[in-house]
């Protein structure tokens, strides 16, 4: 099982989701960056359950410990350990799913792989262990933020309601006023109300993230097997539920013709236009990079449906316990936390920006 992310800024991460913690070592980070632990934390709480009525009930603090690497209050360039503890596992709402087959889970799959699985809440499958993404890719963050170079992610879509104006006019300081991480709040209200009707059903929906990318410098990425919106589309299919990506117009540029797909050259090496999302010849531009992640509907609902158990029978199953109806809300900063490590990583790959 490969547990490693990142060239030179490599996340290595462990734990299970009822485990006794989350955790990860973070090799590669500068040394004398600050390290600002509330900033760290903050980005945890906006990943942590039980935020708000569109989220799962399961009340953890995720409270996180830094353990090594860090010396006065910066980074020693060691290697930076760190562990979230898991306080609130509801492991006996999952008994009755030890020899079944979750549908649309990694049940089957690690089953069949592994030959034994943790059926308690997905174990390494669950989508609590993103906290050890989050966690690095703050540290990231606070890299780039020397560099000038921020990352905002935002839903755009929730089930058939879609921001489908250009992010530029956006205000990015409202999406964290709404628990939908909208920057629309009439949008944001509309898809709250989706998912409060959809979870009384028992059911779940799908939707997605949008993020932009400013400052990047000009020339970050490689032009063939590395290419930087490759680096980022490998980094977020990674994400549990992650299930599309795409880069500038993405799929909507198979009905353009080159003429009004181009991104023609203006004064100043800029370009008067960003179809391709900032990134050319796998290569960055120096625009903004902006993309989009699509999520499929969260697998677990309080819905009776048809499985089978360990040994192929055909059966009916209705689990219990405290599920998100929407993932997308609480994966923004998963997203973004992704985008930082991808983007410092090949910095420091290219080493075209002193630090």
């Amino acid at each position: 099982m490969r547990n490693t992310f990142g060239h030179i800024f490599r996340l290595t991460s462990f734990g299970e989701s009822h485990g006794d913690a989350i955790g990860g070592v973070v090799d590669g980070m500068p040394a004398g960056v600050e390290i600002d632990l509330d900033f760290i934390q903050a980005e945890l709480n906006r990943r942590r359950p039980g935020q708000s009525r569109v989220s799962t009930s399961r009340d953890e603090s995720d409270r996180v410990e830094l353990l090594s690497g860090i010396f006065e209050g910066k980074s020693t360039g060691c290697p930076i350990g760190f562990i979230v503890r898991n306080e609130n596992q509801h492991s006996a709402d999952y008994d009755a799913l030890r020899d079944l087959f979750r549908p649309s889970h990694a049940d089957f799959t690690y089953q069949r792989k592994y030959g034994l699985r943790d059926h308690r809440g997905g174990g390494r499958s669950s989508a609590r262990v993103t906290i050890a993404r989050v966690v690095a890719g703050a540290l990231a963050k606070l890299v780039l933020r020397r560099l000038g170079i921020t990352i905002q992610a935002y839903t755009s879509q929730v089930g058939d309601i879609v921001l489908d104006s250009d992010y530029k006019l956006f205000d990015f300081t409202l999406t964290e006023t709404n628990p939908l991480r909208c920057p629309d709040p009439e949008k944001a209200r509309q898809m709250e109300d989706l998912i409060t009707k959809i979870k009384a059903e028992g059911d779940s929906v799908g939707g997605a993230i949008s993020c932009v990318i400013k400052g990047c410098p000009v020339g970050i990425g490689e032009p063939e097997f590395d290419k930087l919106h490759a680096r980022l589309g490998y980094a977020m299919l990674g994400i549990n539920a992650a299930k599309g990506f795409e880069i500038g117009d993405g799929f909507s540029s198979a009905f353009q013709r080159g003429s009004a797909a181009n991104d023609l050259f203006d004064e100043g090496f800029t370009t008067k236009t960003n179809h391709c999302g900032g990134v050319q010849g796998g290569i960055s531009n120096g625009q903004d990079i902006f993309f989009r992640v699509a999520f499929k509907p969260v697998a677990t609902i309080l819905q009776p449906q048809q499985t089978v158990d360990i040994q192929g029978n055909t059966t009916t199953m209705q689990v219990h316990g405290r599920h998100d109806p929407c993932v997308v809300p609480r994966a923004v900063p998963i997203v973004e936390a992704m985008a930082a490590m991808v983007v410092l990583d090949q910095i420091l790959l290219q080493k075209t920006v002193k630090l």
